[in-house]
C-alpha cells in the first residue's frame, strides 16, 4: 500500500503554494499522481431578495465564484510550474455553492489515497477552507494531512519520528491504518496514550494491540503513556511530539452532527491550531 493518488482542492491562492509543494513530495516519493482542484465557492446565502433582484445578485455571485476558481487555478499552475519535472499531475476547475461543497469535494476525494491540505483555521483562511477538509473526511472518508504554515517539509514523505494518538477508539484505529505507508518508513513511532481508562479491553497493557499489530506490519513502534497533566489533551500531545521531535503526529479525526452534517470535534480542531508539525486524520 501506498499514496498513488494524492488530491489537494485550492480555494485560496495564497495556500496553493503550500499544500501543492507538500503534496508533491508525496507523490515523488510514492510514484504516485497529484490531482489539483480548484474550487469557487459561491459563499452567498440568499434569505430574501426584492422582485426581480434575486437573479442579478445571483449572477454575481457565480461570477465572483467563477472569478476564485480561475485565480485559485492560476496560483495551483505556478506552484506546479516549481515542482520536479517528473512529478504526474492533472488539474481541474470549479464551482459550488458553499452549501455544495461536500458533494464536489466528496466525489474528488473518494477515488484518491490521500488528501493534503494547509491548516484550515487562521489569517486568510474562509469558511470553505474547513469545509473542505470536513468534506474530504466525512464524506469522503478519505485521510486528510494538515500541513500547518511554515512547517518543515524535508521529511513530509519519510518522517523519521511520528506520533501516533491512541485512544483505543475506532477514529484513531483508521487513521493507523491509513497512514501505514508514512508508519512503516518512519524510525520510530510513538504510539502515544494520554490518560488509558481504568477499564476496558487495554487496562492492564495501554496500546499494546495496536503496537503488536503495528510491527507485524514492519513499523518500528513503541509505547508512551502519558498523564493528563493541562487542560487540554491537546497540548499534552502537542509538548509530547515537540519533546521528541516528532515530524509529524497520526490521529483520529472527531467530528459530531449539526443539521445533519458532520463537523470537526473541538478536540480536533484544538490539535490542529496547536501543533506546528503536519498532522494526519482519518475518520
Amino acid at each position: 500500500m501506498s499514496f498513488k493518488s494524492v488530491l489537494v482542492v485550492v480555494t485560496n491562492p495564497a495556500q496553493a503554494k503550500g499544500a501543492i509543494d507538500a503534496a508533491a513530495r508525496i507523490a515523488l516519493a510514492n510514484d504516485g499522481h497529484l490531482d489539483v482542484l480548484a474550487l469557487g465557492v459561491d459563499v452567498t446565502q440568499l434569505g430574501y431578495s426584492y422582485i426581480g433582484a434575486g437573479a442579478v445578485l445571483t449572477q454575481l455571485s457565480i461570477e465572483r465564484a467563477e472569478a476564485d476558481a480561475k485565480a485559485a487555478e492560476t496560483a495551483a499552475k505556478a506552484a506546479l510550474a516549481e515542482q520536479d519535472p517528473g512529478l504526474r499531475w492533472a488539474i481541474d476547475i470549479a464551482v459550488a455553492e458553499m452549501g455544495g461543497v461536500a458533494n464536489v469535494v466528496g466525489n474528488a476525494a473518494s477515488f484518491v489515497d490521500l488528501v493534503v491540505q494547509t491548516r484550515p483555521y487562521g489569517a486568510g483562511q474562509g469558511f470553505d477552507a474547513e469545509a473542505v477538509v470536513e468534506a474530504a473526511l466525512f464524506d469522503a472518508h478519505a485521510p486528510v494531512l494538515i500541513v500547518p504554515p511554515d512547517a518543515d517539509l524535508t521529511r513530509i514523505a519519510n518522517p523519521r519520528r511520528i506520533l501516533l494518538a491512541w485512544n483505543q477508539s475506532q477514529e484513531a484505529l483508521t487513521a493507523a491504518k491509513r497512514a501505514l505507508p508514512l508508519l512503516k518508513a518512519a524510525d520510530l513511532v510513538d504510539v502515544t496514550v494520554v490518560d488509558p481508562p481504568a477499564r476496558g479491553p487495554e487496562r492492564s497493557d495501554p496500546g499494546g494491540l495496536l503496537c503488536q499489530f503495528l510491527v507485524r506490519h514492519g513499523v518500528k513502534a513503541e509505547v508512551t503513556v502519558l498523564a493528563r497533566n493541562r487542560p487540554k489533551v491537546s497540548d499534552v500531545l502537542a509538548e509530547h511530539a515537540m519533546d521528541r521531535d516528532c515530524d509529524m503526529m497520526v490521529m483520529g479525526a472527531y467530528g459530531h452532527s449539526r443539521l445533519r452534517e458532520a463537523i470537526l470535534g473541538g478536540a480536533t480542531r484544538a490539535v490542529l491550531e496547536g501543533v506546528t508539525i503536519p498532522v494526519l486524520m482519518a475518520h
